[in-house]
């Protein structure tokens, strides 16, 4: 018995070739699984979804596109999580690398989802109409019923009846569908929603976005130095920006005086006085929240606003070193509580830095804390802290902040009301505490894809309601003579959505065509020979 017989496989020689091993899919066909894997529906889903997931810590968190302002006030607020925050660009969330990371896989995804089904939805506007089914019995709806109209006659008449539908005769039936509007609108939604990304996307690159902040009776010409912070997209050109200026002429905010709401905010008003060049004329408008200024393209968006205290500073001879009014932040919006910082590098001698606190409502508590009771500035006082030394300011730094390392501390001033002048000591100099204004943060905002994605958006919307309310159908109707010489017709129908009411659709048609055989309208033939039609599937 040999080796073969006895189940046991024969040896392999040494001249015979090992037997070759699987192999596995190969970098071709991992780059084709995962492409397939990119371009599904279920995957364009989640990266949609991850797309408003990572918009939430925008919408929740400050953001420096809005106002670096607020940013700079969370920043102070949380000093231990900001920095954290900051790490992983939770500051500037739709500029951040992540969130563009799932931008640009949510925009391939959808194109190669939605291209190629747009390719096969136009082939199927132009294919025939399916054959008819050999056994439509078997259909959701089908019912049947005999003429003495011959079948040529009773195709006729069901041609006319299925007006609307897309017909197609195969030999003794007809085959019929409509619909097609709702495939159409699917891909429409999903191409305006590329379209939409498209436009975001330009947006980005071409526009660019920039926040101001101006006192009142100041002015500001859109060029790249005038900005606290510009966002410009990456081939926007920022030596060729738009040639208007603004000056902001007056502000004024009210707030609820009286009752369980009192201290909120009633209304932002800003007079703004605009040239769109040079040398074009002037022209005046009043800025309101939800009420931007269009000039030359650019939106300009009223944001927030706080108090600038003025001040004037002396030198130790009495020299005037500053005169200007100085933007404080706010803490909170409650009270306008503001923080600020004086830096005055031209003193002739040591520099002069003060930190302040301004207080717009100033009064007493019981235990003899000075705080702000209300937003408006109907009691203003301010407190100071002196240095003196060297301000830093050959290194960048923000203005909000003084850096007080090779500083001497002069003390703290007095609570000064508007007039009131605090005498540094050592005689060097005084400040006084002139007046109170007014400031404004501005965002400035051009997008040319504005337009187009408004359309874009339209059109989605268009495209979702085609896609609700058009419903796919199909019917067929078969006529044959049976063997006592009538003809026997066979009407079936199938809707391709689960909606209640199809059925009663079919049915209608059923009896339209009936009626239509039953009145003689199909030529000679007598009234009432058409029995009347039997739904075979009524069960349904």
């Amino acid at each position: 018995m040999t080796q073969t017989e006895t189940g046991t496989p024969p040896a392999e020689s040494a001249d015979e070739p090992a037997a070759a091993q699987p192999k596995g899919i190969g970098v071709v066909g991992w780059l084709r699984w995962t492409w397939r894997t990119l371009t599904s529906m279920r995957t364009a889903l989640i990266l949609l979804f991850l797309l408003a997931v990572g918009a939430i810590p925008g919408s929740i968190l400050p953001q420096n596109v809005v106002s670096v302002d607020e940013v700079n006030t969370y920043v102070r607020e949380h000093p231990d999580l900001a920095p954290w925050l900051d790490r992983f660009s939770l500051f500037d969330v739709f500029s951040s690398p992540w969130y563009a990371a799932i931008y640009l896989l949510l925009f391939v995804s959808l194109a190669g989802c939605v291209l190629p089904r747009a390719v096969a939805h136009a082939r199927a506007l132009r294919a025939r109409p399916v054959r008819t089914p050999r056994h439509l019995g078997r259909m959701p709806y089908a019912a049947r019923f005999s003429t003495d109209a011959d079948p040529d006659t009773v195709l006729e008449q069901a041609r006319k009846v299925l007006r609307g539908y897309r017909v197609e005769r195969y030999g003794d039936s007809l085959s019929s569908e409509t619909g097609y509007l709702r495939e159409a609108g699917n891909v429409l939604f999903h191409l305006a929603l590329l379209g939409l990304l498209l436009a975001l996307a330009a947006g980005a690159f071409f526009g660019y976005r920039g926040n101001v902040l101006m006192v009142e009776g100041t002015g500001f010409a859109n060029t790249l130095p005038s900005y606290d912070a510009i966002y410009p997209g990456h081939w926007t050109d920022t030596d060729d920006l738009q040639p208007f200026t603004l000056e902001l002429d007056d502000f004024e905010a009210t707030f609820i005086e009286e009752g369980g709401l009192r201290g909120q905010a009633s209304s932002y008003v800003a007079d703004m006085v605009y040239r769109e060049s040079p040398d074009a004329g002037e022209g005046r408008h009043r800025l309101e929240v939800n009420h931007p200024l269009t000039v030359d393209g650019v939106q300009v968006y009223l944001l927030g606003h706080g108090y600038a205290p003025e001040f004037v500073v002396r030198d130790a001879d009495g020299d005037v070193v500053f005169d200007q009014a100085v933007p404080f932040l706010y803490r909170e919006t409650a009270t306008f509580t503001s923080d600020g910082v004086i830096k005055v590098p031209d003193t002739g001698g040591e520099q002069l830095g003060f930190v302040g606190v301004f207080l717009p409502t100033a009064a007493e508590t019981d235990t003899g804390e000075l705080v702000s009771t209300f937003p408006g500035a109907e009691n203003p006082r301010v407190t100071l802290e002196g240095y003196q030394g060297d301000l830093g300011l050959i290194e960048p730094q923000s203005v909000y902040r003084l850096s007080t390392e090779g500083m001497e501390e002069l003390g703290s001033s007095p609570v000064m009301e508007v007039g009131d002048t605090w005498e540094l000591p050592d005689g060097a100099g005084s400040v006084t505490f002139s007046g109170v204004s007014e400031y404004v943060s501005l965002q400035t905002n051009r997008d040319g894809s504005r337009p187009f994605a408004l359309g874009a958006a339209a059109t989605a919307v268009g495209g979702l309601l085609i896609t609700l309310f058009v419903r796919p159908r199909r019917v067929w109707v078969r006529a044959t003579e049976d063997a006592a010489g009538r003809t026997t017709v066979e009407v079936a129908g199938l809707g391709k959505t689960e909606v209640a009411g199809d059925n009663a659709e079919f049915h209608e048609l059923t009896t339209r065509l009936a009626d239509r055989l039953r009145d003689g309208s199909a030529g000679t033939m007598p009234p009432n020979t058409p029995s009347d039609p039997v739904d075979e599937r009524s069960d349904r």
